[in-house]
């Protein structure tokens, strides 16, 4: 497991993050409904050229989970940007997935948040998004909280593995089921759905060509929740975008693909092309660096 062992006060709510690794900071944002394991097969090998930073998400993971907390995709890009100001870091190189991909895009286009550079996992980007298990939970989120405990595992066991192309092994089932069940987790797995919402990604998704870094986007082929059609749509409205399809892949590409993962983040890092002035005609944002 990535080692968030750290906490970080975000208005009287603990966030757990760790560190690893030495060099120039690379910072991990999970999706939903997962949590920093998602990169524990990722950041070690990305940690022998870079200082990665990852956390769980407010709400997720080891982070803190409240009856009435916020946990939604407005606030999870002000939780980025604090968790920046606390690190110290200015223009880190940014990795995000899924629901993390939209709150790096709303911290940047939103809030003057800038990054070296930014590679986008099959991201939550463009409206609408849920699954189906999304749309009716959102509608009954109280009900699906009250569950028998037995019947919530059986759904979210379902739920996880039909975001992964291979079959995950019980441990690995068990790490990403591990936040959402009992007393605490169990409702608070529904209070994050039930504050999903497509006004988030409708604020950002006509503003993308006003991005100052040009991202890299995987998306894998077998995406059984965001289908790779988006992926298109979505590279289509990024100017200077670059598009890695990753074959026998789904939603989850750190499981069914980590070494491309791998590969397409180191590539990015080692590229010049990182940062504001990586896109053609654009310049810097008044104040920002173009080291």
């Amino acid at each position: 497991m990535f080692p968030v062992t750290e906490r970080f006060d975000f208005r009287g709510d603990a966030v757990a993050w760790g560190a690893i690794g030495t060099g120039d900071p690379l910072v991990l944002l999970h999706g939903t409904p997962f949590s920093s394991v998602v990169w524990r097969r990722i950041a070690p090998h990305l940690a022998r050229h870079r200082r990665v930073y990852a956390f769980d998400l407010l709400g997720y993971g080891r982070s803190a989970q409240r009856p009435g907390q916020d946990v939604s995709l407005g606030v999870q890009p002000e939780l980025l940007g604090a968790l920046l100001d606390h690190w110290g870091l200015d223009r880190p190189d940014v990795v995000a997935h899924d629901f993390g991909g939209a709150s790096a895009l709303r911290a940047h286009l939103l809030h003057g948040r800038d990054y070296r550079s930014l590679t986008l996992i099959d991201p939550v980007a463009l409206s609408p998004h849920g699954s189906d298990l999304v749309q009716a939970a959102r509608r009954h989120a109280d009900a699906y909280a009250e569950l028998p405990g037995y019947v919530h595992e059986a759904v979210l066991r379902a739920y996880v593995a039909g975001a992964v192309h291979r079959t995950l092994s019980a441990a690995e089932m068990d790490a990403y089921l591990a936040p959402w069940t009992g007393p605490v987790g169990q409702p608070a797995f529904y209070r994050q759905i039930a504050q999903m919402s497509d006004r988030y990604t409708d604020e950002i998704q006509d503003r993308y060509a006003e991005l100052r870094v040009a991202p890299t986007i995987l998306w894998g082929e077998r995406d059984a929740w965001i289908p790779v059609e988006r992926a298109h749509e979505l590279v289509a409205r990024m100017p200077g975008a670059r598009l890695q399809l990753v074959p026998d892949a789904g939603h989850l590409v750190q499981e069914d693909g980590p070494e491309a993962v791998v590969a397409a983040v180191l590539d990015r890092l080692s590229s010049d092309t990182g940062g504001p002035s990586s896109v053609p005609g654009r310049p810097p944002r008044p104040g920002a660096s173009s080291s």
